[in-house]
């Protein structure tokens, strides 16, 4: 793993963690103000080329993150979404960098023992 790839999932899990810490002190639905700001941010063409990773990171952040519905925190009475416990958000980055194509054993020994695990115990 490149140095600039450590530095980029640190610095995604500095700010999921960040996210997470103020969802308490921030409306559950986002403001309208903040839906805006992404709907402006996002009205260009599509680029040329290819953005810096961390500037990829950074813009999800400052201009998504506001925008989403806080259904995370202790006080969403939205759907049955369910919030996220650390173990299963880790669980999801682990997951995510296997990056694995669950469909069969053969794709996926891991996925489909733990799918079976799974199911079994339902």
């Amino acid at each position: 793993m490149t140095n600039s790839t450590r530095q980029l999932l640190a610095d995604a899990a500095a700010r999921g963690a960040d996210y997470l810490e103020a969802l308490d002190a921030r409306p559950v639905f986002p403001r309208e103000a903040d839906i805006a700001r992404l709907r402006d941010a996002l009205e260009g063409d599509m680029p040329d080329k290819p953005a810096p990773d961390a500037e990829v990171l950074a813009f999800l952040d400052e201009f998504g993150a506001p925008a989403t519905v806080a259904s995370a925190g202790g006080r969403y009475f939205g759907f049955v979404t369910g919030g996220t416990l650390p173990a299963s958000l880790a669980a999801h980055i682990l997951a995510s960098a296997w990056d694995q194509n669950s469909f069969s054993y053969i794709s996926s020994p891991a996925a489909a023992l733990f799918g079976d695990t799974s199911l079994r115990w339902l």
